[in-house]
């Protein structure tokens, strides 16, 4: 982004606070509703993270120790088999220096994990098995900001960490949903939505587009910015009932960018390496992957809607996991469940990459998340869930 489009947003942004104030203080509360959600305007408390946890079927297994609830209120088991010395001596590659983390203790040499990914449970005779794929792109583009229209609307730099984006073209923090609609898109089935996850970064190398830039370099953000080597996004089913369409402009946000200092409740994070998926997955430790491994991010957004609000105060009440045996809350309907799936190359026995953060939370792997507009024309909502309920892969 230029410096004279960021100037321009720096203006917009006091046109926004200045409305606010103006109507009574309207901005100013907008700030402190968002002060505890996901990619909001950065706190300054700062927490150590909790100990690993272990799966990836369902993340409810990956609810920390000690936290009261987790999003899929379920605690999470040890990690077995992690062994911290001498983990930066085997990578290839070293974290520099230079910014706030990571540090060698949040890297793990993902061979000698014990298997923590337990057996997929079976769906019931109401199950809706199919999946619906909707095909955007991996970014190559380079289509990055750091804004976050969902938590911080109209507030440039929202999220102090740079996103990628695929789905609709040009998502900022002053994307309104009659924007949305009229968007051009990366998807090829016309899906209009914004699909958007912090950056991955390379270390080692620099990344001269934000190297002193607010959201980048200059909040603790260094390295390259790596583009996916694969980037999927999938639709699946309940393994209790049917799902129903989820309605236009509905807004889920998964994982915590702030989940080492809010104790971890709401983190959502799975890192794991091709060849490994299905039998090791990661909260809080990066991975370390052999020779000829991707690095894999993998986000499961929530997969049940209160059937009324497309968003609520604090960007998470509106929408819930499943339980452990695939039933919603009561209340809640079963939607299309997304699945986030992110691949890198160029990363095997390194131990100098990490996921953009706020500077506070200091680039911890458990801080990854994903966040996700639904902006799919009517028609195309309704071909997933009937693809999706009949059993079918689609798309």
């Amino acid at each position: 982004m230029n410096q004279g489009h960021r100037r321009d947003r720096t203006r917009r942004n006091a046109i926004v606070l200045a409305a606010g104030l103006a109507a009574g203080g309207v901005g100013l509360a907008l700030v402190t509703l968002q002060a505890n959600a996901t990619d909001a305007p950065r706190a300054t408390t700062r927490a150590a993270s909790p100990l690993s946890c272990p799966s990836v079927d369902s993340p409810a297994a990956c609810t920390p120790a000690g936290a009261a609830r987790g999003q899929q209120g379920q605690k999470g088991q040890g990690q077995q088999g992690q062994k911290a010395q001498g983990q930066q001596e085997r990578g290839a590659g070293r974290s520099p220096a230079t910014g706030n983390g990571p540090v060698p203790e949040d890297f793990v040499d993902i061979t000698e994990v014990a298997r923590n990914v337990p057996a997929p449970p079976r769906g019931n005779r109401n199950a809706s098995k199919g999946a619906f794929k909707t095909r955007c792109g991996v970014n190559a583009e380079g289509r990055h900001n750091s804004d976050n229209v969902i938590v911080a609307p109209g507030v440039g730099n929202g999220a102090h960490h740079t996103h990628d984006y695929v789905g609709a073209v040009g998502v900022d923090a002053f994307t309104t949903d009659d924007t949305l609609a009229a968007a051009r898109t990366t998807c090829t089935n016309g899906d209009r939505s914004t699909y958007y996850w912090p950056v991955l970064r390379d270390r080692r190398a620099v990344e001269k587009a934000d190297a002193g830039s607010p959201g980048g370099g200059a909040e603790g953000n260094v390295g390259k910015i790596l583009t996916p080597t694969s980037a999927s996004l999938t639709f699946v089913g309940s393994r209790t009932t049917k799902v129903v369409a989820m309605p236009r402009f509905l807004r889920i946000i998964t994982g915590d960018a702030k989940a080492n200092a809010n104790g971890g409740a709401n983190a959502n994070a799975a890192w794991s390496c091709t060849g490994f998926e299905n039998r090791v997955q990661l909260r809080d430790k990066y991975p370390i992957c052999p020779a000829g491994s991707e690095v894999v991010r993998t986000e499961r957004f929530q997969s049940c809607w209160d059937g009324r609000n497309t968003d609520s105060a604090d960007h998470r009440s509106h929408v819930a996991f499943a339980d452990s045996r695939g039933r919603c809350p009561a209340g809640f309907k079963a939607v299309p469940q997304l699945v986030q799936r992110l691949t890198y190359s160029g990363l095997a026995r390194s131990t100098a990459f990490a996921v953009d953060s706020f500077p506070e939370s200091l680039h911890k792997p458990m801080t990854d998340h994903g966040d996700f507009i639904n902006a799919m024309p009517e028609r195309l909502m309704k071909r997933a869930v009937t693809c999706i309920n009949s059993g079918r892969r689609c798309g």
